[in-house]
């Protein structure tokens, strides 16, 4: 063992659809943003304070496509794998820089249909009396496919950034 340690993981609700790029070889990326929320209460205020963190993710190939196929923004998800620090430079010319998760397995922990679910109950019950906006959110949608549980993924360091 080298005596490091590069692990991340994560739960938390996507902020975007999975962007999607495919490439020469046959290989593709799909990215995508989760948010994370950490909450507290002031005890000065006595006020609930919550902090939002975004996660850059990475995924690579047919688990890139499982995930474009299968989740949508606000769906809850879990991911696992390493953070990988990368540079650029600008249309600008300036060097940027950002912090990815490279993902290397990942469970679904809700479904588009659980999504649209909850929100409908959120609106429900933050003291929506529409009805009828509500009942037409939660009526069951046409039947999918079952999206796997957990999905292993394959490393490739051939790809480009």
């Amino acid at each position: 063992m080298s005596g490091t340690l590069n692990k991340v993981m994560l739960i938390g609700h996507l902020g975007d659809e999975v962007k999607m790029h495919y490439f020469e070889g046959g290989g593709c990326i799909g990215r995508f943003p989760i948010a994370t929320n950490d909450s507290y209460t002031n005890k000065q205020t006595g006020e609930r304070v919550v902090n939002t963190d975004w996660h850059n993710i990475v995924v690579r190939n047919k688990a890139a496509e499982v995930c474009e196929k299968y989740l949508s923004k606000g769906d809850k998800v879990y991911v696992e794998g390493r953070l990988k620090n990368r540079q650029w430079q600008g249309e600008d010319g300036n060097t940027r820089y950002s912090t990815e998760v490279q993902v290397t397995d990942f469970t679904f922990l809700s479904t588009k249909q659980e999504s649209q679910s909850n929100a409908a109950n959120a609106t429900n019950a933050s003291g929506n009396t529409d009805t009828t906006t509500n009942h037409q959110a939660v009526q069951p949608a046409k039947p999918q496919q079952q999206a796997p549980q957990a999905t292993p993924v394959e490393e490739d360091d051939d790809l480009p950034f």
